[in-house]
């Protein structure tokens, strides 16, 4: 199994403030395929939530992005809400990389599994955490959880349930 010291990198990697918030707003719309949301939310996730988020950065430029929480119910999960890479990094494992960061830190020591939602046309998404999976030598279940019609507007796609664990071994 891979882990973090295995892992050769140009990157570097830190928790987010909220300084953070504006440029990290840009990095998700330049996405074009992640919901946006306010860049209210973005400078209070950056915030609040940057014990268990990441930001990867390159030459002081950030590249990268996870935001993440402890489930409040069950402190042994970390759920995964977006998942972003600069276009000029994509291909490169830079948010499996995120992903290994954040569950060597000191705030996930609990964590035993991640979930995230993903959509079925998110093939990229659906790649990264079954990868994850198998480098972690754990199992990745898929199940459904919203629906498009839990939606208050037209056009939002499925969001299937990821489910990946337990985690033996982060380190």
């Amino acid at each position: 199994m891979a882990t973090v010291t295995d892992i050769e990198t140009d990157f570097h990697f830190r928790k987010p403030d909220k300084d953070d918030g504006s440029v990290v707003w840009q990095l998700i719309k330049n996405t074009k395929v992640l919901d946006l949301n306010s860049s209210y939310s973005y400078l209070m996730w950056c915030d609040i939530f940057s014990e268990t988020s990441i930001v990867a950065e390159r030459d002081g430029d950030i590249v990268g992005f996870i935001s993440g929480f402890l489930h409040p119910n069950t402190m042994d999960k970390l759920f995964i809400w977006q998942v972003a890479v600069n276009e000029s990094e994509r291909g490169k494992g830079l948010a499996t990389k995120m992903l290994y960061q954040l569950l060597n830190r000191t705030a996930c020591e609990t964590v035993q599994y991640i979930e995230a939602t993903v959509s079925p046309s998110n093939k990229a998404s659906q790649s990264l955490f079954k990868g994850l999976a198998k480098k972690l030598e754990t199992k990745c279940n898929i199940s459904e959880y919203f629906s498009s019609e839990d939606f208050p507007a037209e056009g939002h796609e499925d969001e299937l349930l990821f489910m990946i664990g337990p985690i033996k071994n982060k380190r």
